[in-house]
Formats: structure tokens, sequence, C-alpha cells
């Protein structure tokens, strides 16, 4: 026998459907800095503070946990592209050490710099799309608003 669902801390029934949000384009929106829901108004209010409404839709985007994420996968990208052309230039060459760090500590920091911003805003869209850490009470009330 299967009784009602449970209910989660908030009150709400845990097996409530949500409506499905399309993945492709709101990692797209994301990565490119807009709103993962309608892809008009700015995900960042700041450079990496996540707008707490969507300035077009208001779709509420302050949900988001992405905590130590965007920082982990950042540095992950950017040692699986740096460290190669390191191994190369070291094999090839043999340059010094000082050489070694006044040419890949400049590039290791603009690429940090660069990308950190779009992992972030790809990891907010995804948690958008998924309906994960808060986003799901508002897929409940409001399905996606996708243009």
């Amino acid at each position: 026998m299967s009784g009602p669902p449970e209910k989660s801390d908030t009150g709400l029934p845990d097996a409530l459907p949500h409506p499905r949000r399309p993945l492709r384009p709101a990692l797209w929106r994301g990565v490119r800095g807009l709103c993962p829901a309608c892809g008009k108004g700015h995900l960042f209010r700041g450079y990496l503070h996540v707008a707490a409404l969507c300035p077009a839709c208001g779709e509420e985007l302050h949900h988001h946990r992405a905590d130590s994420a965007p920082p982990y996968f950042t540095v992950f990208l950017v040692a699986h592209v740096v460290i190669p052309f390191i191994v190369i230039v070291e094999k090839l060459w043999h340059p010094a050490l000082w050489v070694h760090f006044s040419m890949w500590l400049p590039l290791v920091l603009a690429l940090s710099l660069l990308l950190l911003p779009v992992v972030k805003g790809g990891i907010v869209a995804l948690q958008w799309a998924l309906c994960m850490h808060g986003f799901e009470f508002t897929a409940r009330c409001r399905p996606a608003n996708m243009a």
C-alpha cells in the first residue's frame, strides 16, 4: 500500500512533479552570463555576484548553491589546458625557472579570471535546469519561461 508522498522540511510533498526545463539552452545562456530562463536579462550583478532576480523576466536566481564548484572546475580546466604546454616547453627548450614563472603565471591567472564567470554561469544554469537547490520550488509554481 502506498500512502501520500512524505513531506519535506518545507511542508511541500517531495514527490510533486515539476516541469522539465531544457538543459542545453539553459547552459548556453548561463555560460554567456544570461538568465537561464529567458536569455535576455543578465545573470550576474557584478563579476561573480548572481543577481537575485532576472531584470527581464523576473525569474528568481538567488537560490543557486554554486559554492566551491566554479573555482574547482576552473582550476581543473586551466590545468588541463596549461600543463601540456608547460611540459612541451620544458622538453623542447629547457628554459630557466624564472622564464617558466614569467610565462605561465600570467597565463594561468588570465585564463582563471576569464573562465570563472563562464563556469559559474554554467553551474547556476545547470542547477536551474535540473530544478536543484531551491529552483524546484519556483518550477512548481511557475514553469520555465523559455523564449
